[in-house]
């Protein structure tokens, strides 16, 4: 959940910079990404508790929920670096043997469930703000599409799914989870391509189609990250 919101706030201060937003996009994001920290830490505390990770968590909630109505990003960039944080030393408060590896895998998929999960809230956004240009979906969906392959590689790397692919991994299921997990990730590479390419129509429809599009590229994505880290984890 930190992850997920680490990433967020990335891609709102990354949206917000251009100044094309109103007000109440920052509220939105702010507030639903304060949330998903606090769920994080809650469930940290329930279940496997890290207190650099959960004050993390938290230092994020109060710092989105500080900048709430405000249009300076100043304050989402130190949300962001104190998520970020929390998700490097979760990473290394782990047993397992390539720490390193499963910390470039954690960033990165702060990365790319940022940046995916915010194409979708952004092209909502254009039903309250018709008026915004189409570019700012249009980074954020090239972001994706820049990052999705790294998210890709990262997981392939040994010990990686490729051992849950050729069998060296049981994933409990005949190997069905291994060839589920590189369905999502070939899929959301495809979805956001069509996202991309339906923001090339002139008509505001199409706007309309890329958001749905990027609906089914948050399920892809879930399933890229969070499938390979389940079957992967010691």
């Amino acid at each position: 959940m930190l992850q997920w919101a680490s990433g967020g706030m990335l891609f709102l201060w990354f949206t917000l910079r251009s100044g094309e937003i109103s007000v109440g996009y920052g509220k939105l994001l702010r507030g639903v990404y304060a949330g998903i920290a606090l769920i994080g830490v809650a469930l940290g505390f329930a279940f496997d508790r890290i207190l650099v990770r959960e004050a993390a968590g938290v230092g994020l909630a109060v710092v989105a929920l500080v900048a709430f109505a405000r249009r300076d990003t100043m304050l989402d960039r130190v949300a962001t670096i104190i998520g970020f944080v929390g998700v490097g030393f979760a990473s290394l408060a782990t047993d397992h043997p390539d720490d390193v590896l499963w910390l470039v895998r954690l960033l990165v998929g702060a990365v790319f469930l940022g940046a995916v999960s915010d194409a979708m809230l952004l092209g909502h956004w254009y039903l309250v703000q018709p008026g915004m240009p189409r570019k700012l979906l249009n980074q954020l969906t090239n972001v994706l599409l820049v990052v999705w392959p790294i998210e890709v590689v990262v997981l392939l790397i040994p010990t990686g799914m490729v051992s849950v692919l050729n069998g060296s991994i049981d994933d409990g299921w005949n190997g069905v989870l291994g060839w589920f997990w590189l369905a999502c990730a070939a899929l959301t590479g495809v979805l956001a391509w069509f996202t991309r390419a339906a923001l090339r129509e002139r008509s505001y429809s199409a706007v309309m189609a890329a958001t749905g599009l990027s609906y089914l590229a948050i399920l892809m994505g879930f399933g890229t990250d969070l499938v390979a880290r389940a079957l992967l984890m010691p």
